[in-house]
């Protein structure tokens, strides 16, 4: 029997403000270059990315103010830990990203971090446009309506 490919994954830290302040167009997935105790920590799952933020230096892509805690076991061989961190991705989408950031006015945002089917740590990137304050109400009016509804129907049976 085939494994649910969805299963696979574990997410390790979630972005979940960026839906509300983000109106998100499109997404990408990139890998990241980290250190061994990087990703020792991330397995520990107590990274943050809830103020990170990706974008151009240079020709390359950069992850920026995510939190990867030290790993306690490393003691002196330990990393820094909201350094700047290497995103993997193909030169074609790279210049998509920097293309739709300096002159359509998007920002980059880091939506998860999570382990693929094959161990390796992958970034999900969300290419949005920042929502004025209607835009929010309006978002949160459409949530709160949309779990009303689901307790009226589990009531009606």
């Amino acid at each position: 029997m085939a494994k649910d490919p969805k299963s696979a994954f574990r997410v390790v830290a979630d972005n979940r403000k960026a839906r509300f302040n983000y109106e998100i167009v499109d997404t990408y997935e990139a890998g990241i270059a980290l250190t061994g105790t990087e990703v020792k920590s991330l397995r520990t799952g107590k990274a943050t990315i809830g103020e990170a933020y990706a974008g151009p230096s240079g020709e390359e892509f950069f992850l920026f103010n995510a939190y990867i805690p030290e790993y306690l076991q490393a003691n002196r061989f330990n990393h820094e830990t909201r350094r700047p961190r290497r995103l993997l991705l193909h030169k074609n989408q790279i210049n998509k990203l920097i293309g739709a950031t300096q002159r359509e006015g998007f920002t980059v945002i880091p939506l998860k971090i999570y382990f693929n089917e094959r161990g390796r740590a992958k970034v999900e990137l969300g290419l949005g446009r920042g929502k004025k304050l209607h835009d929010k109400r309006e978002t949160e009016k459409e949530r709160s309506w949309n779990r009303e509804k689901a307790r009226l129907m589990r009531e009606k049976g």
